[in-house]
């Protein structure tokens, strides 16, 4: 048989409110009482109704996170980053991984609104504003992350992708490399364009040309690393240095720059705009601007407990960005 509530309350001898409370953690039950019901609960087997639960407290103890993917360290460390502060502060994270659709997001922040979640954390497409803003309106927590969505109500943090990317072809330029080329994003999304205004910033004020011929942005995926890779390589006149912050595509540019014949850094130096672990096991390691991929996220928790627990008072609308930090390891050198 099934144990309620009304059942753990008579083995616990206390009223049935009581023994909600008591459950529910109200700080009104004293420590004696609370520890009695617990026993009789664990003794019973007995299972709350969560349901029930959420519409007396509008409270779900559910979170939902939005990501492209789980293969790139960034996504990976935010989402292992905020499960582990979830579990300290008593909810749960149902992750959605979405290849960067808006539909596939679309879903699930409907999902997120009809079950009531508590809060969602959207490291997602940059599209969707209106449901984000739906979920801001009911008084959900809500933080952005990754890419910035128009017309957002919500709270954001990312990493700061100009500086980023400026970081990165000052180090080059510092080094007497005049010749840089980069492999980017799309000009469409937020990390492409900003990477690609931090580059030509940097050159700008270097007094060093953007030469069309050595830039390549396009999607995030191996193949267009690889083929923007060997086309760099193929060059009558190839770059002596390479900003790599298009990250899905460093998966199949690095591959075509070691089987190509330019020896790094001594022919070729290497930048890459986000770190993964095997970048460390690359030889030689690769240096990187790192995106600080734990701190996004342990801001994103940080913006959620405001407002879980100031509620509207908790300023959604609150943006911040991470300051990246550059890490010299073996691929960078003086040109030739």
């Amino acid at each position: 048989m099934t144990a309620t509530l009304n059942s753990v309350a008579a083995a616990a001898g206390v009223s049935t409110s009581t023994a909600s409370r008591a459950l529910s953690g109200h700080p009104s039950v004293l420590p004696a009482t609370r520890a009695r019901v617990e026993a009789a609960a664990s003794a019973l087997s007995y299972q709350p109704n969560r349901m029930a639960s959420a519409l007396r407290t509008r409270r779900t103890g559910l979170l939902g996170l939005v990501v492209n993917n789980l293969r790139t360290a960034t996504f990976h460390t935010i989402a292992e980053t905020l499960q582990d502060w979830a579990a300290q502060h008593g909810y749960q994270v149902l992750v959605a991984t979405t290849n960067g659709s808006p539909e596939r997001e679309a879903a699930f922040l409907e999902t997120v609104r009809a079950h009531h979640f508590d809060g969602v954390v959207v490291a997602g497409s940059g599209a969707n504003g209106d449901l984000v803003n739906h979920l801001v309106e009911d008084g959900r927590a809500v933080v952005t992350m990754n890419r910035e969505v128009p017309g957002s109500l919500a709270a954001s943090v990312r990493a700061d992708y100009e500086q980023a990317a400026r970081l990165a072809t000052d180090h080059l330029i510092g080094l007497g490399h005049t010749r840089i080329a980069t492999i980017g994003g799309p000009p469409d999304v937020t990390s492409g364009r900003l990477h690609h205004a931090g580059f030509r910033t940097a050159m700008t004020e270097a007094g060093l040309p953007v030469v069309d011929q050595l830039v390549h942005r396009g999607p995030f995926t191996p193949e267009f690393g690889q083929a923007a890779a060997a086309t760099l390589l193929g060059l009558p006149q190839p770059p002596t240095a390479l900003l790599l912050s298009n990250h899905e595509a460093s998966f199949g540019a690095l591959p075509a720059l070691g089987s190509g014949g330019r020896r790094v850094p001594e022919e070729l130096s290497v930048v890459c705009t986000e770190d993964e672990p095997f970048y460390t096991w690359w030889r030689p390691p690769l240096t990187v601007v790192d995106n600080r991929a734990t701190r996004q996220a342990e801001r994103a928790a940080a913006m959620l407990l405001d407002q879980l627990s100031a509620g509207s008072s908790g300023q959604p609308g609150r943006r911040e960005l991470v300051e990246p930090v550059l890490v010299e390891r073996g691929t960078t050198a003086p040109p030739r």
